[in-house]
């Protein structure tokens, strides 16, 4: 008997099917959303610029030599375009990126994809919140996490951006800047147009070697881009920002003078 019980649970090892091994996280050396401003003050030919510039930034030499450079030689991304409080939408699901070629087929894909119509107000807060919710279960494991963040003006929408900032800091998320300064109307209510980069220093970015790149000019577009890509997968920081994290109005900056200059039309249509 007690041979046929022995004989049986072999029968029932080898037969019966195995329970799945639990799914890992793929390791990575950075896991990074790159979020950008589609909101209506950035006009056709600027959104065309910024996402030109994500597209040749991908398959660039600099950016697969930082990219190679890692630990493990692999980074993941996602793209999202971003406007008002409820207004994001993911254009590029996490995609792995261990090579050129993968670049080449991630920069194509983006390159094909359309975005989707977006609407009225600029939210940051809405941007960081949407964004920092990505890396949770997306199936990497990333030595840092980042946010890299666009935009061309300040927060006038969704939540205070300051509070939102502090969640994804919490989540261990760094978030990087690239504010656009193309044009005065763009400003939502700055008095100054290099206030951007101020506010952006100020208000928005955050976290171990947080850093902004502004864009001047619709040339420095694909150059800026570039540069902050190599930046955030290598884990530099340019000489001239601190690495420490930069705390709300350190510099002074009103983080909430988007909320306070807003034209009156856009509380009746927050988007």
């Amino acid at each position: 008997m007690r041979f046929g019980f022995v004989g049986l649970g072999l029968i029932l090892v080898l037969f019966l099917p195995s329970a799945p091994a639990a799914a890992q996280d793929q390791p990575v050396d950075l896991e990074l959303v790159l979020a950008v401003d589609v909101s209506r003050s950035m006009d056709d030919d600027e959104q065309a610029l910024q996402r030109d510039g994500y597209v040749g930034a991908l398959t660039h030499p600099e950016v697969i030599d930082a990219i190679a450079s890692g630990v493990h030689g692999r980074i993941a991304i996602t793209y999202v375009e971003w406007a008002g409080a409820t207004s994001q939408a993911v254009i590029l699901p996490w995609r792995l990126i261990d090579g050129a070629a993968a670049a080449r087929t991630a920069a194509a894909d983006l390159s094909e994809t359309f975005g989707t119509v977006m609407r009225r107000g600029t939210s940051i807060s809405g941007a960081l919140l949407f964004s920092a919710g990505l890396f949770d279960n997306n199936g990497y494991e990333g030595i840092r996490r980042a946010i890299d963040i666009s935009g061309d003006g300040p927060n006038n929408a969704g939540w205070p951006v300051s509070g939102a900032r502090e969640i994804a800091l919490a989540k261990g998320i760094t978030i990087n800047g690239l504010p656009v300064i193309l044009k005065r109307g763009g400003f939502g209510g700055l008095p100054e147009p290099d206030m951007l980069d101020a506010y952006y220093r100020d208000c928005v970015i955050g976290g171990p070697g947080a850093f902004t790149v502004p864009v001047r000019s619709p040339q420095q577009f694909a150059e800026a881009i570039r540069r902050k890509l190599v930046l955030e997968i290598a884990g530099a920081v340019p000489e001239a920002v601190p690495a420490a994290f930069i705390p709300a109005q350190a510099g002074g900056t009103d983080c909430m003078i988007g909320e306070k200059t807003r034209p009156r039309w856009l509380d009746q249509d927050q988007r």
